[in-house]
């Protein structure tokens, strides 16, 4: 089965998708009118996407679509070993994986569920870097909130 939610939050509108019991995909700043999930999962989904933006020390606890490269995979699963109010340089998520940074750039930007795996807690050596393909505009500007709402100070980085 497959559903698509769009919810209200502190960093805009989200739309939300489901598919074969799972998260498929989260998509920042959409233009769709707001609709609540249907079925159990998504309610699950928006649930605990209402408990982050409340709390950002909550942990997600979702199953995901599988997709992506073995590549990208390996750094998503990465991705969320970075806890709330941390952040991990490209470099370093690198060196922990094997690998280099515009290799782990490039798949942050693909990360089709950002938020729950969260490539936001992922800055350059030196400033915020890029969030979700984009480096200035409303993008970062969300990059910006979520860091904040978790306790990072963006002087810092």
């Amino acid at each position: 089965m497959h559903e698509t939610a769009v919810i209200e939050t502190p960093v805009g509108k989200l739309k939300i998708s489901i598919q074969q019991n799972c998260l498929y995909e989260i998509t920042l700043n959409t233009e769709l009118s707001e609709s609540p999930p249907i079925t159990r999962m998504g309610k699950r989904v928006v649930d605990q996407l209402a408990d982050y933006f409340r709390s950002a020390g909550n942990s997600f606890q979702i199953p995901l679509v599988p997709r992506g490269t073995e590549f990208q995979t390996r750094v998503w699963i990465a991705l969320c070993d970075i806890p709330p109010g941390k952040t991990e340089t490209y470099g370093e998520l690198a060196a922990r994986i094997g690998s280099n940074a515009r290799a782990v750039g490039n798949a942050c930007r693909r990360n089709p569920t950002p938020i729950v795996v969260p490539c936001h807690r992922v800055v350059a050596q030196k400033g915020l870097g890029g969030y979700a393909g984009d480096t200035g505009g409303e993008l970062m500007n969300i990059k910006r909130w979520l860091l904040s709402h978790e306790g990072i100070d963006l002087s810092r980085i």
